[in-house]
C-alpha cells in the first residue's frame, strides 16, 4: 500500500505514472514478479478510479490533506473496496504507513477511514450523483467523447476503465502466426488470430511465459497498433521513414515486412536508445537518429522516402486505461496544443515524401480534432496530397474495446 501511495502521490503533483514505477522497480531490483504486479495493479487501479475515492473523501474531509496523505487515502478506499471482508487490516495498514510519512496525521487517516466504513452504505449514491466519479473521467473528456463517439460513448469510456488486453506479434522473420500460436498454446497460453494477424492472449501474462520472446521471435504490441505495418505496406528496396520512433514497436514490424533501408527519429535520446535495444533483440536493423522530425536541416539528407510513417505525439486518450494518469494530467488546452503540433510534423514530414510515396498518419487519440479535423486541415494546406482508403474507407478509427486500444489511421498519397 505504501509504495503504491507514493506512486499515485508523485501524479497528483503531476508526475508521469508510468517514469515514476520504472524508477521505484530499478530501486527494488530483488522484488518478486507477483510485488511488483501488486503495486502495479493497486496504483493503477486507484488512478483509473481516481474520482470515485476522492469524491468520498470530498463527504469526509473538512480540508485537503497532504499530498502524501490524499494519495494514502485514495489507496486505502480502493483496498476497502476491493477487499471489504479485510477492513481492519486496510486501516491498519493504512494507519502504520501514515506514521512513518506523516506522524502527526496518523489519527486523522484512522478516523477518516473508520467513518468511511460507517458510512460505505452511501457511497454509490455518492459517486452516481457526481458525473466524473460515474463514469471516471474529468467532464471535459466526457463531453469530448460523447461527440466523436455518437451512440457509443458510454462504451468507449468504460473501456477506459478496463485493464487493457494483451496482444502480441510474430516476428515474420523468425517464425509465423501459426507457429505462435501453436507454441503459445504449448504453454498453456490461449490466444486467438486477429484480421490484421495480431496474436489476442485470452488473459495478459508476464512476459518472460511468452515462447520465444527473449530469442526475438515475438514483440508484444497491442492489435490496434499492429495495422500500421500492414496498412503502411513498405515495399522491399524502398526508402522509409519512422518519424517518432520510440520505444520502437512500428519500427521492428515495418523492418519484418520487407527489406527495407529505414530511418528512425525521436526526439529522446533516452528513448532512442529503447529503439536499438528492440531491434537487437529482434533481429533487425535500421539506422537511429535523434532529432525533432520538424527541423529538416538536423537530419534529413535531402533524400526523398517512398514511405513514411507518422504515429505522432497526442493526447494518448486511447490508450488510457494503460496510462491512467492521463485523464487527470491532460487539460482541455492541451488538445489544441497536440493539434498544432501535429499540424507542423506533418507539413514538415511533407517535404521529404517522395512524389507518388505514401504516408500514413497515426494516432492514439480517440478526439477528432488529433484525428479526421487535422487531416481534413492538412489536405487544404496541400493541393497534392490525395487521400487513400485503407479497408475500404477515408480512414480507420478504431475505439477501444476488448481487442484493442483506440487509433486513428489515414493514408495519404503524394500526388506526382
Amino acid at each position: 500500500m505504501v509504495r503504491a501511495a507514493s506512486l499515485v502521490a508523485g501524479v497528483l503533483e503531476g508526475g508521469n505514472l508510468t517514469d515514476a514505477f520504472e524508477r521505484l522497480m530499478a530501486a527494488h531490483p530483488a522484488w518478486s514478479d507477483a510485488s511488483r504486479g501488486a503495486v502495479r495493479d493497486l496504483a493503477w487501479s486507484t488512478l483509473r478510479d481516481y474520482r470515485h475515492g476522492d469524491v468520498v473523501l470530498d463527504r469526509l474531509l473538512r480540508s485537503p490533506p497532504p499530498t502524501v496523505i490524499h494519495a494514502l487515502l485514495l489507496v486505502a478506499l480502493l483496498r476497502l473496496r476491493q477487499r471489504p471482508e479485510q477492513a481492519h487490516t486496510v486501516v491498519d495498514q493504512a494507519v502504520q504507513a501514515a506514521a512513518v510519512s506523516m506522524p502527526a496525521l496518523k489519527n486523522m487517516v484512522n478516523g477518516v477511514l473508520r467513518n468511511a466504513l460507517r458510512q460505505q452504505a452511501k457511497w454509490a449514491q455518492w459517486t452516481q450523483a457526481d458525473e466524473e466519479a460515474r463514469h471516471g473521467f474529468p467532464a471535459w473528456w466526457i463531453a469530448r467523447v460523447r461527440t466523436t463517439a455518437g451512440e457509443g460513448w458510454e462504451a468507449v469510456l468504460a473501456s477506459g476503465n478496463e485493464r487493457p488486453p494483451m496482444a502480441v506479434r510474430a516476428n515474420a522473420r523468425r517464425s509465423t502466426p501459426d507457429k505462435m500460436l501453436a507454441e503459445l498454446d504449448a504453454a498453456g497460453i490461449a490466444a486467438r488470430r486477429l484480421e490484421n494477424d495480431a496474436i489476442l492472449l485470452d488473459h495478459p501474462v508476464a512476459v518472460a511465459r511468452l515462447p520465444g520472446f527473449a530469442e526475438g521471435r515475438v514483440s508484444v504490441q497491442d492489435a490496434g497498433a499492429q495495422w500500421a505495418a500492414r496498412l503502411l505496406a513498405p515495399q522491399a528496396g524502398e526508402r522509409v521513414l519512422d518519424a517518432c520512433a520510440a520505444p520502437g514497436g512500428k519500427t521492428a514490424h515495418l523492418l519484418e515486412s520487407a527489406d527495407i533501408e529505414l530511418l528512425a527519429l525521436e526526439l529522446d535520446a533516452g528513448r532512442a536508445e529503447r529503439i536499438g535495444r528492440n531491434l537487437a533483440r529482434l533481429g533487425l536493423g535500421a539506422q537511429i537518429k535523434v532529432a525533432d522530425c520538424r527541423q529538416l536541416s538536423r537530419w534529413w539528407d535531402g533524400r526523398p522516402f517512398d514511405r513514411i510513417l507518422a504515429d505522432v505525439p497526442c493526447s494518448a486518450s486511447g490508450v488510457v486505461r494503460r496510462h491512467p494518469d492521463i485523464k487527470w494530467l491532460r487539460r482541455e488546452t492541451d488538445i489544441v496544443q497536440f493539434a498544432a503540433q501535429q499540424a507542423e510534423i506533418l507539413d514538415a514530414l511533407w517535404q521529404t515524401l517522395a512524389p507518388g510515396g505514401t504516408m500514413l498518419y497515426v494516432t492514439c487519440s480517440v478526439f477528432d480534432e488529433e484525428n479526421a479535423e487535422q487531416i481534413a486541415r492538412f489536405c487544404t494546406r496541400h493541393a497534392d496530397a490525395e487521400r487513400l482508403a485503407p479497408c475500404g474507407h477515408p480512414d480507420l478509427k478504431l475505439l477501444p474495446n476488448a481487442e484493442h486500444d483506440g487509433f486513428y489511421y489515414a493514408l495519404l498519397r503524394k500526388q506526382a
